[in-house]
């Protein structure tokens, strides 16, 4: 049973279905162990996929998963902290041991103190054959110190699992889409004129933590019209926006549960001009026909290249971006919809399809999410209607 203050945490049973599934894959391989580490909860999704627990802060989380035994994980704390929970704590949830150490990305000579004590625990386990989740990512202290394991990459092993979402996890990615409509309604009755786009999204924040958010990220930027108005990060975000302007807003957090979907749309505080309802109507039209292309089996690569193609030949600049990928943990996870993406779709995924360009004069963009269903894409799972939002 898990304990009362943890907030809105995965049920057992999800759990042990991906630890199941992860197990018959690595016995397939003949895998003793995987290596994951994390820092954040934007892009932990391994680390959370597997505990149950995000890690934060950017404080390195490092976890091992045994083919035949209670998980290791190794974070930040105390020099020489050791653990002993036999995988039955209520809140870390499979995990043997927990050990701890006070290593910080920041400081240099401490990169190496959470990869010895990993060491140590897999000399423990006795492990020999080791795969690593996404071994380009991981510190180099840690990949220097598991060198003599000559690890494999295991990361396709675990993403071909994840990607495909079970109905618990469809039931958090329709939360986080419903709580991000709610949240845009919300900014839409609260914006006016003379207003700073950060204290706009600060509100926003504000609102997604009271609905059950936890993490995630709020970018956009007002203009005049016949000015883009571009994405921008918080210490972008001083403008003040007049009557008559409008405001580009991404909202890009997870819902109670920890998924992530996103939805962005267009704001004006008057009336949008032709030239912006064009422009609109152009990525619309763009996240229609990707949508077109979304079916269990599709290749990534094939929709990317037919989105290019698609763009070119209605006069628009080809993507020189991500314009769509699987979301879940992770903000940005695979498949990424793009040439350099080899898991072809499945039934279960969830995508976030934002087509957009930029002309200079006009950032058009559109965001929503949907899951791939048996035969094509389901309903969008944002309610929020695919326009322009007017306020007067």
């Amino acid at each position: 049973m898990t304990p009362p203050d943890l907030h809105h945490p995965i049920s057992d049973a999800e759990l042990a279905r991906r630890w199941a599934a992860v197990r018959t894959a690595m016995a397939a391989e003949g895998l003793d162990a995987l290596v994951m580490q994390n820092a954040s909860d934007w892009l932990g999704g391994y680390v959370r996929w597997f505990t149950g627990l995000p890690a934060t802060n950017g404080y390195p989380r490092t976890v091992i998963f045994y083919a035949d035994r209670p998980m290791s994980v190794v974070e930040m704390g105390e020099f020489g902290g050791l653990r002993d929970l036999g995988g039955a704590d209520a809140l870390h949830r499979g995990v043997g041991h927990m050990a701890t150490t006070p290593s910080f990305f920041s400081v240099g000579y401490s990169t190496g103190y959470d990869a010895a004590l990993v060491v140590d625990e897999l000399a423990r386990a006795g492990v020999t054959l080791l795969g690593l989740l996404t071994p380009g990512a991981l510190p180099s202290a840690l990949t220097a110190a598991l060198a003599g394991y000559a690890p494999v990459d295991a990361t396709d092993l675990v993403d071909r699992i994840k990607a495909v979402k079970s109905a618990e996890e469809i039931g958090l990615i329709k939360a986080s889409a419903a709580l991000q409509d709610q949240v845009l309604a919300a900014v839409c009755g609260f914006i006016r004129p003379g207003m700073t786009d950060n204290e706009v999204v600060n509100f926003a924040q504000a609102e997604a933590h009271r609905l059950g958010s936890d993490q995630g990220i709020f970018i956009g930027s007002s203009a005049p019209l016949g000015v883009a108005a571009r994405f921008k990060p918080r210490h972008l975000q001083g403008r003040a926006i007049a009557k008559g302007e409008h405001f580009s807003l991404l909202i890009e957090v997870n819902g109670p549960g920890g998924m992530y979907t996103e939805i962005a749309r267009t704001l004006v505080l008057g009336r949008a001009s032709s030239e912006l309802r064009d422009h609109f109507a152009a990525v619309k039209a763009a996240q229609d026909h990707t949508l077109s292309l979304i079916r269990p089996g599709a290749l990534p690569a094939d929709i990317a290249r037919a989105h290019d193609d698609w763009m070119r030949a209605h006069g628009l600049p080809p993507e020189i971006r991500l314009y769509a990928h699987g979301q879940g943990y992770d903000m940005v996870e695979r498949p990424l919809i793009r040439r350099d993406e080899t898991l072809p779709l499945a039934e279960g995924m969830c995508l976030a399809v934002h087509p957009g360009y930029d002309d200079g004069t006009v950032f058009a963009v559109i965001c929503d999410n949907y899951m791939v269903g048996a035969t094509g894409p389901g309903p969008c799972l944002h309610r929020t209607p695919k326009q322009i939002i007017e306020i007067d």
